[in-house]
């Protein structure tokens, strides 16, 4: 499933196209696209399809079509302090996006049917914590992943304001579905072939809309035990945050307004990424020519082609030129005040989640 925009060079590409063909609507989802490179999701050596509008599949390690969780996200009309729950959360791509939005004081849960994709999960949830240069830039949901089939959540479980199904929902699993989800919740699923979102308006009622055409694989359904029935999965619980992690939060969102107060009244903007041109093709235009008796398309340079290919050319040159120049590394503004900061260094490390850059 996918192919319904061009491929990007890289994830800023990629978002762009995206934009261009209304699949990313809001700038909150952008912004959590941009700040989540898909690259970094693919296993070595299968790094160069990352940014084509394309499924991706090895092994049991799986992702959606760039477009498929363009419209997820747009459909699930996040708010931070929401509860989410991923069902089939994969490699956690979608969930990391969506703890970008729901803020500290959401909840993110997902439920992952293969122990081997939920260990993968971990793996990149961590490197993103510790590597990234964006964590710093936005106060995180940190996604919470358990081992089992979604079709054997305990039926005590609570409820969720969003939830997302990443397989194939067959028609007698929807009210399953549907009980998960809290009233004024939405529930997006593909069921019979239709990306579907779903509102519960109200105790027993509900709203249905179809977003679009799209095919995925089947839920699994549960193995049985020794008596005949599926062992019950039991989701992540939903702790209160400790007063260690809050005034974590409450320093870290003090020195980032700090830090913003500070650059809006010297002047100085935000940056953005620099955004590439796009290269312009050149179309030719044929005109027909006698050859004996036959009559011969050849094509005919308009003085607009030879300017455009004149462009073209000098934009290369400029963005070579820029190429050759060493980048400077992204300033961290954020860490720089934490480590300035008069407390022990253990403190320091705790309050940049111990992130070594």
């Amino acid at each position: 499933m996918g192919g319904a925009v061009s491929a990007g060079e890289d994830n800023d590409d990629l978002i762009d196209n995206l934009k261009e063909a209304q699949y990313i609507r809001t700038e909150r989802v952008e912004q959590a696209f941009r700040a989540i490179d898909r690259g970094d999701y693919y296993l070595e050596g299968y790094r160069d399809n990352a940014y084509k509008d394309l499924a991706w599949k090895h092994g049991n390690i799986h992702l959606s079509a760039p477009c498929i969780y363009s419209e997820v996200m747009e459909a699930l009309k996040l708010q931070p302090g929401l509860s989410f729950l991923n069902l089939g959360s994969g490699t956690g791509y979608l969930s990391t996006m969506v703890g970008l939005i729901l803020g500290p004081f959401g909840i993110n849960h997902g439920i992952e049917l293969h122990s081997d994709v939920v260990e993968y999960a971990k793996e990149k949830l961590e490197s993103f914590i510790k590597n990234s240069d964006s964590f710093d830039k936005f106060e995180f949901c940190e996604p919470a992943f358990v081992v089992g089939n979604c079709l054997q959540i305990a039926s005590d479980s609570h409820q969720y304001d969003r939830i997302y199904c990443g397989a194939g929902v067959q028609k007698d699993h929807e009210n399953y579905m549907k009980i998960l989800l809290k009233v004024g919740g939405i529930l997006v699923m593909p069921i019979e072939d239709q990306l579907t979102q779903i509102m519960r308006t109200g105790q027993n009622t509900w709203e249905s809309k179809n977003i679009l055409a799209v095919s995925f694989a089947p839920l699994v359904q549960p193995s049985k035990n020794d008596n005949g029935k599926p062992d019950s999965v039991g989701l992540p619980p939903c702790a209160v945050r400790n007063l260690q992690d809050l005034a974590r939060i409450y320093i870290r969102r003090t020195l980032r307004n700090f830090i913003n107060d500070e650059m809006q009244a010297k002047g100085i903007p935000q940056r953005a990424p620099p955004k590439r041109k796009r290269k312009r093709v050149k179309q030719r235009i044929n005109t027909y020519v006698f050859v004996g008796n036959q009559l011969i398309p050849q094509p005919l340079d308009s003085e607009e082609d030879e300017k455009m290919e004149e462009d073209n050319k000098e934009e290369e040159e400029k963005n070579h030129s820029e190429v050759m120049k060493p980048e400077e590394p992204p300033q961290n503004l954020l860490r720089e005040k934490i480590m300035k900061l008069p407390l022990p260094e253990s403190l320091k490390a705790y309050l940049t989640y111990f992130r070594e850059k």
